[in-house]
């Protein structure tokens, strides 16, 4: 196994990585999860540089300069639009709905337009007219059910604008994202890459701290691949101390 001594002094290192990133609430004990696949991952420095002029001669030039790191922001590109990560970029609040049934819930029929309800996937779906208790509304030439509600037909030779008639349904397991309810999440970070241009050599990163902004924009009809673009801050970890230890990020390489 190479020493220290010798990872240090290498000079070629072409870097081109592929790898996981996982997550967890910062301040958490918990299980760090997987995002899925993200598509781009970058951290990004702002510098403050304050310069002095060299005034003690003629050709000016640069006296003195400080320079200091002013932030450090992070940003990726989410290709799993799964709960927790829909959620993270929304800020959404989150309710989860095992599978249920529905029974005799009220409604007002039309031709021609869709019954939206709070649950979707329906299966079992039986309408009863209140003018005729105990008799289904056939399904056939009346309505058929969609995943977003009851789509009754304009041409519904059972159905009168204005009927009122009880619902019944089975529904599958949901998850509801209530967007913009809650705060940015703070997480820690752990990218697992992996480094395909030096023999898929591991290449770990830690980030002990960074908020995670909404997202940029959220396609619903693109015609292409959705993606979550979020940005996030890298803020100091006051958990981390000791001379030469970074409150905020730290590689792994070898």
């Amino acid at each position: 196994m190479p020493t220290p001594q010798v990872i240090t002094r290498k000079v070629y290192k072409p870097a081109l990585t592929v790898g996981q990133l996982y997550a967890r609430a910062y301040g958490s004990t918990g299980l760090m999860l997987p995002l899925g696949n993200v598509l781009n991952l970058e951290l990004a420095h702002a510098e403050d540089v304050q310069k002095q002029p060299d005034l003690t001669r003629l050709g000016g030039g640069t006296y003195a300069e400080v320079r200091r790191v002013s932030d450090v922001t992070i940003s990726a590109a989410l290709a799993d639009l799964n709960v927790v990560n829909l959620a993270r970029a929304t800020l959404s609040t989150v309710a989860e709905t095992d599978a249920g049934t529905a029974a005799d819930q009220p409604i007002t029929l039309y031709r021609g337009g869709l019954i939206p309800l709070p649950h979707v996937l329906l299966s079992s779906v039986v309408i009863t007219k209140d003018t005729a208790p105990g008799t289904p509304l056939a399904a056939a030439g009346n309505y058929e059910v969609r995943p977003e509600g009851i789509w009754v037909y304009d041409n519904a030779p059972g159905v009168t604008d204005g009927d009122a008639a009880k619902l019944s349904y089975s529904f599958a397991g949901q998850a509801v994202l209530e967007a913009l309810t809650t705060k940015a999440a703070e997480l820690q970070l752990r990218f697992g890459g992996l480094n395909e241009a030096d023999e898929g050599k591991p290449v770990v990163v830690d980030i002990w701290r960074a908020s995670q902004g909404v997202t940029k924009s959220l396609g619903l009809l693109t015609g292409k691949f959705g993606q979550l673009d979020v940005t996030g801050t890298l803020m100091a970890d006051q958990t981390k101390i000791g001379a030469g230890i970074s409150r905020f990020y730290r590689t792994t390489m070898v």
